[in-house]
């Protein structure tokens, strides 16, 4: 997706114009944050950050790579290509949507945007990171009891390592880790951190878990948890969505 800072055809002064061959791939993106009706798009050179927010307690953000100047990328005969233009504060910002010859013109009204929740995540503050296979972490959820209010997550140097706990109305239920697991790709954890995160905030998350090969399970010195969900799109292009969330509560260790 190609970004430039003016417009090199026609009359019209764009301060945005973003283009991407399969309309597709931004679609199922936005679909994985979609659980609020207003968005904030934040363009760079290097591609957009799409930001979605949930009571000042979850932060989604989708992160849209470009692609690299000058490299050719093919369109499949059914794809929608997208042309995105804004013309700057105040004005709508377009979307040109062109398959078989066709071109959709949709104007969507922008809004003054609020500055978004700085949720202090920092790489300096994380304690505990793991690294898995996002199929262990969909099969794990297939098996925990998803009534439950609270998801508790407990990463430990040791014993077990890595545990995600429910208490719905089954009874209680753990799905644990190993260190050494085939799932595992990284496992960094420098002290024992049990917390606890409400069901309703992360269940948004599993839309990109559903889309993702691979995801990112971070804790801070807070318990703040990050979820950052790796995403290969068809044309094998990489995006990232990130999920931030407030703990519930922490768990005393007995």
């Amino acid at each position: 997706m190609p970004l430039s800072t003016q417009s090199q055809t026609g009359g019209d002064n764009y301060v945005l114009v973003a283009s991407l061959d399969n309309v597709r791939n931004l679609s199922n993106i936005l679909k994985a944050i979609t659980f609020k009706d207003h968005a904030i798009f934040n363009a760079t050179p290097n591609g957009l950050k799409v930001t979605v927010e949930d009571s000042k307690c979850l932060q989604a953000n989708a992160f849209i790579q470009v692609n690299l100047p000058g490299v050719y990328h093919q369109r499949g005969l059914m794809a929608t290509a997208l042309r995105m233009c804004y013309n700057g504060y105040g004005y709508p910002l377009t979307l040109f949507l062109e398959e078989g010859g066709v071109v959709t013109v949709c104007k969507i009204n922008t809004q003054e945007p609020e500055e978004p929740i700085d949720f202090e995540f920092c790489s300096t503050n994380v304690t505990n990171k793991v690294i898995l296979q996002s199929e262990s972490l969909k099969e794990a959820f297939s098996e925990l009891d998803m009534t439950s209010e609270v998801l508790q997550i407990t990463m430990s140097p040791s014993q077990p390592y890595f545990r995600l706990s429910t208490f719905g109305n089954s009874g209680n239920a753990h799905y644990d880790y190993p260190k050494d697991s085939d799932m595992m790709e990284l496992f960094q954890c420098t002290k024992t951190q049990t917390n606890r995160y409400k069901m309703s905030l992360l269940k948004p998350s599993t839309k990109a878990l559903a889309l993702s090969c691979k995801v990112s399970v971070r804790t801070d010195s807070r318990g703040f948890l990050s979820l950052q969900y790796l995403v290969r799109n068809d044309d094998g292009q990489i995006c990232f969505v990130e999920y931030y969330c407030c703990p519930d509560e922490e768990v005393e260790e007995e």
